[in-house]
């Protein structure tokens, strides 16, 4: 049995990569440390945009583990121009997921990429793996693992969030949204 707990990082100021937590969002990761302590993780994954590894670093601290940053895990690129239509953009991009704008990345190349970190880790030592990333990234990492999740979906994520699936030989993960500040509690996502 694997656990991959995928990590919605906390609140931040702004989009960029160099874009820092705020006041709550520091206090966030506080929390979400709290919350992850007794899951006897033993590996940390991160994209490398500041909020992201700034979001896990409390926790990477208290159990004296190094966060590994991987660009496979920043957040996808919609487009290279600002859109102000960017939510309907990104709402077509679920239903065609080879659907690409100009100068960005389509779902399913988005997808690829962020399901090659989970699949290493699978194949790796580590048996409690948290993985850190961006919303639109996660949903469609989560919507890998179960085609029904979709733009309501990323609509209802949360800063931070955590999702935890639990992977077992031959079967699909079951995955769980397991992180309830904030939210409804434990929303069941898919079953096992």
């Amino acid at each position: 049995m694997k656990n991959v707990y995928v990590v919605r990082h906390c609140k931040a100021e702004g989009q960029e990569p160099d874009a820092r937590l705020t006041e709550l969002g520091t206090q966030q990761a506080e929390n979400l440390a709290k919350f992850l302590i007794d899951k006897d993780i033993d590996c940390i994954i991160s994209s490398p945009y500041e909020r992201a590894f700034r979001t896990i670093a409390p926790l990477a601290e208290q159990i004296g583990i190094k966060v590994v940053l991987d660009d496979r895990l920043t957040e996808r690129i919609l487009s290279s121009r600002n859109q102000p239509d960017w939510r309907n953009m990104l709402r077509k991009t679920f239903d065609d997921p080879d659907l690409c704008y100009e100068g960005g990345e389509s779902s399913s190349s988005a997808m690829s990429r962020a399901i090659s970190v989970v699949m290493e880790v699978l194949n790796s030592e580590g048996k409690n793996i948290v993985l850190v990333s961006h919303g639109n990234l996660i949903s469609l990492m989560l919507k890998h693992f179960d085609d029904r999740i979709g733009f309501k979906d990323w609509e209802s994520l949360s800063n931070p969030d955590v999702y935890h699936l639990s992977f077992s030989e031959y079967k699909q993960p079951a995955v769980h949204r397991i992180w309830t500040e904030g939210t409804s509690p434990d929303l069941f996502i898919s079953g096992e």
